[in-house]
């Protein structure tokens, strides 16, 4: 058991006594990003979590790498008696949620990933985030004149076009720019010696991939490379973005109700249901997982193009553990 260095903001509803589903947001996130799809887990004791540097939590000068911030989640998970828990995690989240499996095993039973790609090379170039984190001083400089405007404006394509919900936009007046970068960086650090459907693979646990057929901060196209996974799913939202939950909860809160209420036990002794249907612009088919011999991407190889490119219903209870170095 360890004890965190910073405070986290944790808000935990639905019953104490129920399954654990650890929530866990992207870069520029908060808690408010699951709001949407609360209703769809209010049987499962849902834990909530800022990431150092968002929303609630510290924002200390360092601390940002996948690995730190996985830690700083088991500790607080620690502290409040969780264990064994579905984790599901948003873009980054994803990372740290994987690296939470790798580092505390007896914290994760099974995990989700929304929108975390496999490897840095998925990384489009495109929006907001390249354009602030490509280059470091307009960056800088960019960032202190942001306005609510402006990244709104930012924004407004990764999220399909949609009218951003105000905490949305006030999770990225919040993020400092030494924590957007260093996070982004810690990202693509991560799956730079290994691919993430490498480290699930490792893992052997219950998995389940979503992504918009319309995502533009990856390539959806190469969600297949997650085929590899046993035990895994993959599935493509057709017409959705990088945030599903937000953009779309009623797509995506119905797999997240069937994979954490179905027992980790009978998912390990099935596969998945495959999905027939193309979806997308390019043609990509929703596909159900297979063993380590199905398609898709193998192992991260020398030569790869891993640059790093800058990347409910009842009560409530809301929690900023306070602990410090």
């Amino acid at each position: 058991m360890s004890a965190p260095r910073w405070d986290l903001n944790v808000v935990q509803s639905g019953p104490s006594d129920a399954p654990a589903v650890v929530l866990l947001h992207g870069m520029f996130g908060s808690t408010a990003w699951w709001d949407r799809v609360l209703p769809a887990l209010r049987d499962r004791h849902v834990v909530r979590v800022d990431l150092l540097g968002h929303g609630r939590s510290a924002k200390p000068v360092d601390g940002y790498g996948v690995a730190e911030q996985a830690r700083e989640v088991a500790a607080m998970l620690d502290r409040i008696g969780v264990r064994n828990a579905t984790v599901i995690g948003h873009s980054f989240g994803g990372f740290v949620g994987t690296a939470l499996a790798e580092q505390r095993p007896d914290l994760v039973s099974a995990i989700a990933l929304i929108g975390t790609p496999a490897r840095s090379s998925w990384f489009t170039g495109d929006g907001l985030s390249h354009l602030l984190l490509s280059t470091p001083l307009v960056g800088r400089l960019l960032w202190r004149l942001r306005t609510e405007g402006l990244v709104r404006a930012g924004l407004r394509r990764e999220f399909r076009g949609q009218e951003l919900p105000e905490p949305i936009v006030a999770d990225m007046l919040g993020v400092t720019y030494r924590c957007c970068a260093a996070t982004f960086q810690a990202g693509f650090a991560f799956c730079r010696p290994r691919s993430v459907p490498d480290r699930l693979i490792e893992l052997g646990l219950p998995t389940l991939v979503v992504f918009g057929s319309r995502e533009l901060r990856w390539q959806p196209s190469k969600a297949e490379g997650y085929r590899r996974v046993p035990y895994g799913r993959v599935e493509i939202l057709d017409g959705l973005g990088h945030t599903p939950m937000l953009e779309y909860p009623d797509a995506i809160a119905p797999l997240l109700h069937e994979f954490t209420t179905t027992p980790p036990d009978a998912i390990a002794h099935r596969s998945w249901r495959e999905v027939d249907e193309a979806v997308g612009q390019g043609g990509v088919a929703a596909a159900g997982g297979g063993g380590a011999d199905g398609g898709g991407e193998g192992p991260a190889g020398a030569g790869e193009d891993d640059e790093l490119l800058g990347p409910g219903d009842g009560g409530v209870e809301e929690v900023a553990l306070q602990h410090h170095p």
